[in-house]
């Protein structure tokens, strides 16, 4: 397979006028039932982004072909299942491996439209899921909804760090930039692995030794963040240089979901409407999370305060380490994930931290990106809400772990929470984008 994509590589450098079609086809063929599980499409999608990122495409055309490919993968899948509803059984491929068909219906009549938002990104459910749907006839009109959502978190998570990638290659960078780059990615991944592992392995103490890898690296981040600057300023020039008029309005719209007073006004119409249910243990979770973070974040801004980039006409007053909107966000959303993934199996619990974190992601980096924050401002941000969220939920279950919400329950809470954030978002929305002018 190297070799072959090593040839595929070479090819679309040679011809990068094809470049935009193969992003699409990889994208579709990898969201496309049967062949999504046969064709190594993760693989290839990092690698035509980090050639698109090289400056052969530019984000925004990247993800947005790459949606739209997986848009068709699914809509192709999906109508199969409804052609052949049980028949789908003797296709090429099922009648041998029955088992990639019998996972994805176990896991679609349990789990119903959560299933699609969440088995995105598990690789062997992703292309049979929108077959299945099709099989059992759920409503096209409710599978459009959910597909267009669940296809926008997936690009950003396998194509943005490819294409990212390929762009800080192509960048003449500070001297030291790939050796701070490589160190904390590697710290980051150790979090991950270890907290993934423990989760998965249904470890007892799994969300207190994730609170401590967070902190132990976060900590790292206060006494290292005045020697990371190569790295905060290399990442800041990359993003800088992604600018545009039309970006800029997404990217405002974005930031304004981690302002202050919207994650206030959200976190407590949450921590209220989980008090109306009695989910008890639940608001006492929610609320030790945010609190904690929008306390300690206040103090260690104060006790760091570390000017911000000077990027914006007028910068803002405030200090920038670590960064307020990247941890109210992170804690905010890793709340609603937890809570989602209560009483479920430990890869569905991931899948939904992963589907939680993509928001609070976009947010942070709209930080960097407006010019506002350094990219260490952020990490440290997520690092000290993640950290808190983690020991908060050990903490709430050190006697009996936390009961799942019921559906009642979740259509409260879910839809009220991002109604408010969205219309706080947008109210005056133009006098946020005065306040990022640069």
């Amino acid at each position: 397979m190297s070799q072959w994509l090593d040839s595929l590589t070479t090819w679309l450098s040679s011809n990068p006028q094809w470049l935009g079609f193969a992003v699409f086809l990889i994208a579709c063929t990898e969201c496309l039932a049967i062949v999504g599980i046969i064709i190594p499409g993760t693989f290839l999608l990092f690698a035509v982004a980090v050639l698109a990122g090289n400056g052969a495409l530019s984000l925004g055309e990247t993800l947005a072909l790459a949606y739209c490919g997986g848009l068709l993968g699914d809509a192709l899948s999906y109508a199969t299942g409804r052609y052949f509803h049980q028949d789908i059984r003797r296709l090429p491929g099922l009648r041998h491996h029955p088992q990639w068909l019998a996972g994805a219906e176990i896991y679609f009549q349990r789990y119903g439209v959560a299933s699609l938002l969440v088995g995105r990104f598990i690789g062997p459910l992703r292309p049979m899921l929108p077959m299945v749907a099709g099989m059992l006839n759920m409503p096209v009109g409710r599978f459009i909804a959910v597909s267009l959502l669940a296809a926008a978190g997936w690009v950003i998570a396998y194509l943005l760090p490819g294409w990212a990638t390929g762009a800080a290659l192509r960048l003449p960078l500070p001297e030291g930039f790939w050796q701070q780059a490589a160190l904390l990615a590697g710290g980051l991944a150790l979090v991950l692995f270890f907290s993934v592992h423990s989760s998965l392995r249904e470890q007892r103490h799994a969300s207190l030794l994730a609170a401590g890898l967070s902190l132990l690296l976060l900590f790292g981040l206060f006494i290292g963040w005045p020697r990371l600057t190569p790295l905060d300023q290399g990442l800041l020039a990359l993003l800088q240089e992604q600018r545009s008029a039309s970006l800029d309005q997404l990217m405002v719209l974005i930031t304004r979901l981690g302002d202050l007073n919207n994650q206030l006004a959200a976190g407590i119409l949450l921590c209220l409407l989980l008090a109306l249910a009695r989910q008890w243990r639940a608001t006492l979770f929610a609320g030790g999370t945010l609190l904690g973070t929008a306390v300690a974040n206040g103090a260690l801004k104060a006790w760091f305060a570390r000017s911000r980039p000077e990027v914006l006409l007028e910068p803002l007053g405030s200090f920038s380490f670590p960064s307020g909107h990247s941890s109210a966000a992170v804690a905010f959303f890793l709340v609603l994930g937890v809570l989602a993934g209560r009483g479920q199996p430990a890869r569905l619990r991931l899948a939904w931290l992963l589907l939680a974190c993509l928001p609070a992601l976009s947010i942070a980096v709209s930080r960097v990106y407006l010019g506002v924050h350094w990219p260490s401002d952020i990490v440290a941000g997520a690092l000290l809400a993640g950290s808190l969220c983690a020991l908060s939920l050990s903490l709430t279950q050190r006697r009996t772990p936390l009961v799942a919400l019921s559906a009642k329950v979740w259509w409260l809470v879910l839809p009220a929470c991002l109604a408010l954030l969205g219309v706080i978002a947008t109210w005056h929305l133009s006098a946020g984008q005065l306040l990022y002018r640069y």
